[in-house]
């Protein structure tokens, strides 16, 4: 995948920026060591000869700034005076002369990590987005496009996280030392959480509405309760992310660390389903609202459930009159008429299949049978696809399109690129109650197509963002 080549570069480019940055601008170490009390006078004195210097500057409130040049590696402790006898810092100089802090964390570059990481948040959010935009064609119809939009806003929101600490760091490195921004750091997916709480907790309220109002037209069932069941877990989600957010942890330093570990994968595993979903909701809209030029050979149309004398349903009434729509402009404005493919099998109770009842109703409107291809074997989308390519096939090939309703364009197009058919869609409208479900619905099938795929990546994120707690 491009994007991931074009991260990884970003990554390399960064890191190699920050190493220049620390031999150039970031040579001498300026640490900061907390005074015992407010306006009183403090001298250092060293544990150990001969591994740094250190040479004492400003005093402010109740710190010391002190400038550190390394001299050998090894560990020393920096103590108050002897009326006081206090450890100001533990430092440690390693292998090339860098000098790090291990009471606050700072190290020699510490600002330049900072900047680095921050840059590099924005920049996969920048190339996630700019692949977005510029996917055209049957190409935008991919699982890609859901990672492009989705995890684009998780890299955008961590961007902004880092952009505050990074800013703190610099201004007030005292307050706000390293030990502060490793918490940030390793809890990006709780801040995430934190930051998208009001707009989760409103989308799961609207969805959980919308949900209600279908209910009262259509039949009770799980189907057409799953609006229901995603906004009960989104709610519990940010109820459960709220209360280990807040709970005070105590005990051993290991046991704090397995809390945050804990408390990571959790908020790791909600943002991961909030951001396919968001990829999902946002790809579906736009394949819906696409536009597609009017040069098209074949006009596959979707075939759907119908009713026991033969006529069909809204549902998909509305499909095949946003294909003949389609159909009817192109030969106006080009004069090219392209073939229509009306695709769907028989199921066991129905006296026909899905495509001759479309081409029944198409003949009905004025549409010659020449002009209509019957494709009447597939049971399912990916079969749609799947025989239709063959038929186009054996036509001659050509460019082709297929009609379904608005919501079910953008799964339709990923199935429709896997059985190898370069095909864009139109979709026809649907009543407003009905798309949170059935967005719902798309998501749940665009997942459990990859479910493998989707279990790895999910670990991957799980294992990072879990061992931070464990690392920093």
């Amino acid at each position: 995948m491009k994007a991931a080549k074009q991260i990884v570069v970003c990554a390399c480019a960064l890191i190699l920026l920050c190493v220049l940055a620390r031999f150039t601008l970031f040579n001498s170490f300026r640490d900061y060591i907390p005074l015992p009390h407010e306006g009183e006078g403090a001298a250092f004195e060293l544990e150990g000869k001969g591994i740094l210097e250190l040479t004492p500057g400003a005093r402010q409130k109740g710190y010391m700034e002190v400038r550190i040049k390394p001299l050998s590696r090894g560990e020393t402790a920096v103590f108050l005076d002897a009326q006081h006898e206090n450890l100001g810092a533990l430092y440690r100089v390693g292998a090339l002369g860098t000098v790090a802090n291990l009471i606050n964390g700072n190290y020699t570059g510490d600002s330049a990590v900072l900047i680095g990481l921050t840059l590099f948040y924005f920049l996969v959010s920048a190339i996630m987005l700019w692949h977005y935009f510029h996917e055209k064609g049957a190409d935008f119809y991919s699982y890609a496009s859901i990672y492009y939009i989705g995890f684009s806003v998780f890299a955008l929101v961590c961007g902004l996280l880092m952009l505050h600490v990074t800013l703190q760091h610099l201004t007030n490195p005292f307050t706000y030392n390293m030990m502060m921004t490793y918490g940030t750091i390793q809890g990006a997916s709780s801040g995430f959480m934190l930051l998208t709480a009001p707009l989760a907790v409103g989308f799961a309220l609207a969805l959980m509405l919308s949900n209600l109002v279908l209910l009262k037209h259509e039949k009770p069932g799980l189907g057409n309760a799953l609006g229901l069941v995603m906004s009960v877990l989104i709610l519990g989600g940010e109820a459960i992310a709220f209360f280990l957010g807040t709970r005070y942890i105590s005990g051993s330093e290991t046991e704090v660390r397995f809390a945050n570990a804990l408390n990571n994968s959790y908020a790791t595993v909600f943002v991961y389903f909030e951001c396919m979903l968001l990829g999902a909701v946002v790809c579906a809209v736009k394949a819906s609202r696409r536009s597609v030029s009017y040069d098209k050979d074949y006009i596959i149309i979707l075939g759907c459930a119908f009713r026991r004398d033969g006529t069909l349903p809204p549902l998909l009434r509305g499909r095949v009159d946003r294909a003949l729509g389609f159909w009817r402009e192109q030969r106006a404005r080009t004069g090219k008429v392209a073939q229509l493919i009306p695709s769907g099998g028989q199921g066991a109770d129905e006296s026909m299949s899905e495509a001759e009842a479309m081409k029944r109703y198409l003949l009905s409107q004025g549409v010659s049978a020449d002009a209509i291809c019957l494709e009447d074997k597939s049971e399912n989308t990916l079969e749609n696809m799947l025989y239709s390519k063959r038929l186009i096939d054996q036509a001659g090939g050509g460019k082709a399109l297929f009609s379904t309703t608005s919501y079910h364009v953008f799964r339709s197009g990923v199935w429709a690129n896997r059985a190898g058919l370069k095909a864009e869609g139109i979709g026809s409208r649907t009543v407003w109650w009905y798309w949170p479900n059935a967005f719902i619905r798309e998501c749940l099938g665009l997942l459990k197509f990859r479910w493998k795929q989707e279990i790895l990546f999910l670990l991957a994120l799980l294992l990072f963002y879990g061992s931070l707690a464990v690392i920093l």
